[in-house]
């Protein structure tokens, strides 16, 4: 599998795994179809795995350092999140957890980017992981803790970066306003964008991937979904989009989508797995898997053949931005 490589010469390969589904997002996971889950990404090429203590409070870092241990620790990468500090709640542990995650509640979320904070969720992560290490730390979901992330989280992380506890920094979210800012004032190497560089949100490519192209920082692309909607060939009925219902218009925008898409030999994932990877600045695209038929088909996506004239259409049909697809792959070539 082909990989990309950002500031601080971090290559990583261009799909990675996503282990939120490790957490038991959404319905439970078993022990077996995690493990299956790393494994099939892994013999698919794939050495990049995130993953973040809010995820299952903790069960999903568990699980990826227990599925990874056996591997040799110089041939893959790893990111974790810190700002959701993990408390242990022992008067909770009989109910499930309210996070979206099916785990009983033996921990309660405690947002925290503090200097303190973020070591201890660092250790925590570790210790979980089974590691000494890792790759990448990203400061997790700061929408409404601009000011202490983007100084002391920030900081924190440099100052990590510095000892060698970790090889690049970054920040994750689910709006690319933000994120942009942190690569305008801060010393970040990488940011992870969610569900705003997709077919059918392109919020990331005003000012964000321009930037961060400009400043050397890499551009990680999560959600290119948009949580379900765009994950099968044709969209579901009851498809959901952003984790709420689609609207009728995106479904609808959604299915002539898929319509060109099957007109030009691809399917609609495919499609929107190569979408992000036309930008030379984005240097991977996460998607999560469930078991090990899930991940051999993110990779047989990946692998997919998706023509130049896919894109052309869909900005002659308006739903792409303008010159966007041309000029991205001019960048890359």
């Amino acid at each position: 599998m082909r990989t990309r490589t950002c500031a601080r010469g971090l290559a990583l390969t261009e799909l990675g795994l996503g282990a939120a589904q490790l957490g038991n997002l959404a319905r439970t996971t078993s022990d077996e179809d995690a493990q299956g889950a790393v494994d099939a990404a892994w013999e698919s090429g794939v050495r990049y795995f995130d993953t973040a203590p809010h995820y299952g409070l903790g069960l999903s870092e568990r699980r990826l350092g227990a599925a990874l241990a056996q591997r040799p620790r110089a041939e893959y990468t790893v990111s974790t999140k810190v700002g959701r500090l993990l408390v242990p709640s022992p008067q909770t542990t009989h109910l499930q957890d309210d996070g979206g995650f099916a785990v009983p509640a033996a921990f309660r979320r405690s947002w925290d980017f503090s200097r303190d904070g973020i070591l201890r969720s660092l250790e925590g992560s570790l210790e979980r992981l089974g590691l000494d290490h890792v790759d990448i730390v990203y400061l997790h979901d700061p929408d409404h803790h601009w000011q202490e992330a983007s100084t002391t989280g920030v900081d924190t992380l440099i100052e990590l970066r510095d000892q060698g506890v970790v090889t690049a920094v970054g920040v994750g979210m689910n709006q690319a306003a933000m994120l942009t800012e942190f690569v305008r004032r801060c010393d970040v190497d990488v940011v992870m964008v969610a569900g705003r560089h997709t077919l059918l949100d392109h919020a990331a490519q005003d000012e964000l991937l321009p930037l961060a192209q400009v400043r050397g920082v890499g551009v990680v692309a999560a959600a290119v979904y948009n949580s379900g909607l765009l994950s099968a060939p044709r969209p579901p009925l009851h498809a959901t989009y952003d984790y709420q219902p689609a609207s009728r218009e995106l479904l609808t925008q959604a299915a002539v989508i898929a319509d060109v898409c099957e007109d030009h030999g691809c399917s609609l994932p495919e499609a929107s797995i190569a979408y992000p990877l036309l930008h030379p600045g984005v240097i991977s695209v996460v998607l999560g898997a469930r078991d090990a038929g899930q991940s051999r088909t993110n990779a047989d996506r990946l692998a997919a053949s998706v023509p130049d004239a896919l894109w052309d259409e869909l900005t002659r049909l308006g739903l792409l931005p303008d010159g966007y697809a041309a000029q991205a792959a001019g960048g890359r070539s």
